[in-house]
């Protein structure tokens, strides 16, 4: 299956269509694989990792430790009440 492309166009400066074209050389690639390969490289490392995710949504919550302390007790609760008995 042929993957879709768009053909844009867009204006470089003299220099960055020679780091463009090095690049390509260097990767093995044409210079709109190296512009795609330079893209997406960009992109994720513009993305948040899971544990910096899971910090942001943390200090959006404005949990205190107390709170956060009594949510643990009562998940816990929880889960040891959902557990079948293992007495003797």
């Amino acid at each position: 299956m042929a993957i879709p492309k768009i053909k844009a166009t867009y204006s470089l400066d003299v220099e960055t269509t020679r780091e463009l074209a090095e690049l390509a050389r260097r990767w093995s690639t044409t210079k709109s694989g190296a512009l795609r390969r330079v893209i997406n490289e960009a992109a994720a490392s513009a993305r948040p990792t899971r544990l910096q995710a899971f910090r942001a949504l943390q200090q959006s919550l404005a949990l205190s430790e107390e709170k956060a302390n009594i949510w643990i007790r009562e998940i816990r609760a929880e889960r040891d009440a959902g557990r079948p008995r293992t007495d003797g």
